[in-house]
């Protein structure tokens, strides 16, 4: 059943209204739906609908609700992986796969060792990403669309920290201290967890040193150097395991 997302005023008591011009083709041209086939509807904040399709035009499709659920795919943490820029293509996968898995916001970072530098077209590639994060969570029918928030120096991400309950540093040199072990030895259950990784190359040691300094909690990953690209699926995969499916 395809999925599409509304604003929370586009929800009636009886009805919904879909009016965005993109939904609107794929509905109509690509899907090929009419009225009484049935479609999924998320309202983005809390509520997810399975609707019968009343209406169908280039201006608009209206739907009557036949039920309402709260969200059932969202996981309970907040988790936002604040990604080291890695080279060209590589940030379209991390974003597909981490949606999937259950990210809430995903942070493009400039680091010492980023190849990638800014050249001015970021905010196009923003856009782009965040379509790329507006395909993969329909897919996967999740209720939230995850947020690609604006790309941030190293300083800068590290003054966002106070927002997190907890704030994992997966590094390479890291030896004793395991992901699992480091979620254990918290007092409380994290409701906001912050991933931070590396592009290629990793982070400088004054990076890896101001992290430690801050208060980020550094973590093994397992006996294997990871590529960038698979560093941050792992660490997510890994914490949602831990602290939803135990």
């Amino acid at each position: 059943m395809s999925r599409f997302f509304v604003t929370p005023d586009a929800v009636g008591d009886a009805a919904i209204r879909i009016t965005d011009r993109e939904d609107l083709h794929h509905m109509i041209k690509v899907l090929r739906l009419k009225p009484g086939d049935e479609i999924e509807v998320s309202d983005g904040t809390a509520w997810e609908y399975r609707g019968v399709l009343r209406l169908v035009t280039a201006e608009e499709a209206v739907a009557d609700i036949v039920d309402k659920q709260a969200f059932a795919r969202e996981p309970a943490i907040q988790i936002t992986l604040f990604q080291g820029m890695p080279k060209q293509g590589k940030m379209e996968l991390i974003i597909q796969k981490a949606v999937e898995l259950g990210v809430s916001r995903i942070v493009p970072v400039f680091t010492d060792r980023s190849v990638v530098t800014d050249n001015g077209k970021m905010d196009k590639k923003i856009q782009r990403w965040q379509k790329i994060a507006d395909e993969a969570v329909k897919q996967c029918r999740r209720g939230k669309i995850p947020e690609i928030g604006e790309d941030l120096t190293f300083s800068r991400m590290v003054e966002q920290w106070k927002d997190y309950d907890c704030v994992l540093f997966p590094y390479e040199n890291e030896e004793d201290r395991s992901l699992k072990a480091g979620l254990r030895s918290l007092t409380e259950k994290p409701k906001t967890l912050a991933i931070i990784i590396g592009p290629e190359g990793g982070f400088s040691d004054r990076e890896a040193a101001l992290l430690k300094d801050k208060g980020a909690l550094c973590v093994t990953l397992g006996k294997t150097i990871l590529r960038t690209e698979t560093a941050g699926l792992a660490a997510i995969a890994m914490v949602l395991y831990e602290l939803e499916m135990n």
